[in-house]
């Protein structure tokens, strides 16, 4: 785990807190909305990190990001299972049981 979310290898803060040129990361309306210039729109992000993030929360952002699922309710969950037209939630761990004929 990083210290700092600058320090983590795909993170996008380097550019959106602290103004460094990147060619793949682009401006998204979330993070244009932060202020009406780039000064005020950085300091705004720079505020978003300040904050603790509840272990339980975080814990479920680590559990989802590392079982490759979405985190969100089952609303959400279903309309990324229909634009991805594949399952989106945590599986069932082992192999599906055999139906037989007198179960």
């Amino acid at each position: 785990m990083v210290q700092h979310p600058r320090d983590y290898k795909w993170s996008s803060y380097k550019t959106n807190a602290e103004g460094k040129a990147s060619v793949l990361i682009q401006p998204h309306d979330q993070y244009t909305s932060l202020g009406r210039n780039e000064l005020i729109r950085r300091k705004a992000y720079r505020a978003l990190f300040k904050a603790h993030i509840d272990t339980d929360i975080d814990n479920q952002i680590r559990t989802a990001t590392n079982g490759n699922y979405v985190l969100g309710n089952a609303r959400f969950q279903q309309q990324i299972e229909s634009a991805l037209g594949r399952r989106v939630t945590k599986g069932k761990a082992g192999r599906p049981r055999i139906k037989r004929d007198n179960d």
